[in-house]
C-alpha cells in the first residue's frame, strides 16, 4: 500500500536581531533524509512552517515533526490537531533523542530517539501492519555507511537562501557542559567520503557550507576530505573547534583545499568562564594566536559567544566587543546561556536552583531562562543585546575590515545586508525569491 507521509518542520522563534531570512538561510535536512529514505515507495511532503502555512486537511496517513527545544509547544498544537482527525504522529529531532524524559506522555502517538536512519524503517514497517509502539531507539550505533542522503531535488530552492549545504558528520567528539553533544545519547559518526563528493557534485555550485557540530572531530578523515575537495575545486565554509590552528598543516591544507571562513565556539574570553563548562579544546590564552594563524591563511572568522556563564560580570559585554573588535574577528553569533534539557548544564542549574521558567517556548539563546550569577536577568539580557549593536554599529564594522583585499565583498555583504540593513535585505528576498539573493551573496563570495 502507498502511504502518504507528511513532514513538518514547526515555525521557529524569531531573536531580536534576526529577520525572516534566519528561518530561510537554508532547508531542514532532517526531513528530507526521512523523505529520500521513503520516496521511491510511498508519496511525501514536506512543509516548513516558516514558509508556508501547514495544511490540516490533505489527509495523510502518518506524520512526522522536527522538535527542537524551543519549537516543543508548537509542534504539540500541530501534533493535537491531526491526532483529533485520527492520524499518528511521530515526533523525532533533538529534543526528543536528548531529553525523552522530558515530553509529555500524551503529547505525540510516536516518539522517535536517535538517527532517523536507526528508526524510520520500523515505523513505516508498523504502520503498514497496524502495531505502531510508543517509542523506537536505534537498535545499533550508526556507522557513516547508514548516513541517507537527503532528497535535494525535492527542495524548493526559491524559498530558501541557500540549499548548497552538507552534513559530513553527525554530532561531536567534544561533551561540552551546555551543548546538547553533552547528552549520552549523542554519537559523533563521520560519512563516507565517497558519500559525501556525491553530495558535493549534487548541489552543482562552487561554493558549499559544511554544517557539522565540528568538521575536524576526526582529523585523519577530514584530511582525506580536504584532498577530495581540493582536486574538485570548490569553496567551503564550516564549523571547527579553536584547536584547528594548533595542528601543525591543517589551515594550509583548508586553504588550498577551498576554505573561505570558519565558524569556532568561542564562548567566552574569560579563562575559568571555559574551564568551568569543560570546553576543553579551548585555551583563551591562545586565542589571539590562533585568529592570527586563521587570518594569515585569508579566512574569515564567525565567532561563537555565550553570555550569562558564572564568571561573566556586567563589565563581561563591552570587553567581549572591545576583544572582537581588537581582534578584526569578521562576523558574530551570541547566545544567551541556556540549560538545554538533557545536558550537563541543565541538571546543574536544576540541582542549584537557578532555572528560571521551565516554558521551553522560550529556550532558545535569546531569552534568560536561568538566574545569572554575578547580574540580573535584565542585566544579562541588555547586555546580549548591546553586543549586537556594538559589533555591527557602522563604526565597529568599519574597524573589523579585513587586512585582506579579496575578503571584503563578502565581509560588508554580511555585516551590512545581513545585520545591519537585514530588514531591507529580507524585503528584497521577498520580492526576488530567497534564491536569487542567495544567488548573488554567492557570487560574491566565489570573488574571494
Amino acid at each position: 500500500k502507498i502511504m502518504y507521509i507528511k513532514l513538518i518542520q514547526p515555525k521557529m522563534h524569531r531573536r531580536p536581531m534576526d529577520t525572516d531570512i534566519k528561518s530561510r538561510m537554508s532547508p531542514p535536512l532532517g526531513l528530507y533524509t526521512i523523505a529520500n529514505m521513503f520516496r521511491s515507495e510511498h508519496r511525501i511532503s514536506v512543509e516548513n512552517e516558516n514558509i508556508q502555512d501547514i495544511a490540516f486537511n490533505d489527509s495523510p496517513d502518518i506524520v512526522g515533526i522536527s522538535v527542537n527545544v524551543d519549537s516543543l509547544p508548537r509542534a504539540i498544537a500541530i501534533a493535537a490537531e491531526f491526532r483529533r482527525q485520527g492520524i499518528p504522529v511521530v515526533a523525532g529531532g533533538i529534543l526528543i533523542t536528548t531529553a525523552r524524559s522530558f515530553i509529555p506522555d500524551d503529547a505525540f502517538d510516536v516518539l522517535c530517539v536517535g538517527a532517523a536512519e536507526g528508526t524510520w524503517s520500523q515505523i513505516i514497517h508498523d504502520m503498514e501492519n497496524n502495531c505502531l509502539k510508543k517509542e523506537y531507539r536505534c537498535r545499533h550505533d550508526i556507522t557513516g555507511k547508514d548516513i541517507v542522503a537527503p532528497a535535494y531535488d525535492m527542495m524548493k530552492k526559491s524559498d530558501y537562501l541557500y540549499c548548497n549545504i552538507i552534513h559530513t558528520s553527525r554530532g561531536c567528539p567534544f561533551r561540552c557542559d551546555f551543548c546538547y553533544n553533552s547528552s549520552p545519547e549523542r554519537r559523533y559518526v563521520y560519512r563516507e567520503i565517497d558519500d559525501v563528493m556525491k553530495e558535493v557534485k549534487a548541489c552543482k555550485c562552487r561554493h558549499v557550507m559544511f554544517i557539522d557540530d565540528n568538521f575536524i572531530g576526526n582529523l585523519k578523515w577530514t584530511r582525506q576530505l580536504l584532498t577530495e575537495l581540493k582536486a574538485n575545486k570548490i569553496k567551503w565554509n564550516a564549523a571547527v573547534s579553536i584547536n584547528v590552528a594548533s595542528i601543525p598543516g591543517l589551515l594550509d591544507e583548508m586553504k588550498e583545499s577551498g576554505c573561505q571562513g570558519l565558524f569556532i565556539g568561542f564562548e567566552s574570553i574569560h579563562p575559568e568562564s571555559i574551564s568551568n563548562v569543560h570546553k576543553v579544546q579551548n585555551d583563551v590564552n591562545g586565542y589571539e594566536h590562533a585568529i592570527a594563524e586563521i587570518h594569515k591563511r585569508g579566512i574569515m572568522i564567525n565567532a561563537s559567544f555565550v553570555f550569562g556563564l558564572d564568571c561573566d560580570t556586567k563589565e563581561t559585554f563591552s570587553a567581549t566587543v572591545d576583544w572582537i573588535v581588537r581582534n578584526k574577528i569578521e562576523t558574530v553569533t551570541s547566545h544567551i546561556l541556556t540549560p538545554y534539557p538533557g545536558t550537563v548544564i541543565y541538571d546543574r542549574m536544576k540541582e542549584q536552583g537557578r532555572i528560571l521558567t521551565s516554558d521551553l517556548g522560550l529556550y532558545d539563546t535569546a531569552h534568560v531562562v536561568i538566574q545569572p550569577r554575578n547580574m540580573t536577568p535584565e542585566e544579562l539580557y541588555e547586555g546580549y543585546l548591546s553586543v549586537y549593536r556594538n559589533v555591527y554599529s557602522f563604526r565597529n564594522i568599519m574597524r573589523r575590515m579585513p587586512k585582506s583585499v579579496e575578503q571584503i565583498p563578502a565581509y560588508l555583504a554580511f555585516n551590512f545586508l545581513y545585520r545591519k540593513w537585514g530588514r531591507f535585505t529580507d524585503w528584497l528576498c521577498k520580492k526576488i525569491t530567497y534564491e536569487r539573493v542567495g544567488y548573488w551573496a554567492e557570487k560574491v563570495s566565489n570573488y574571494m
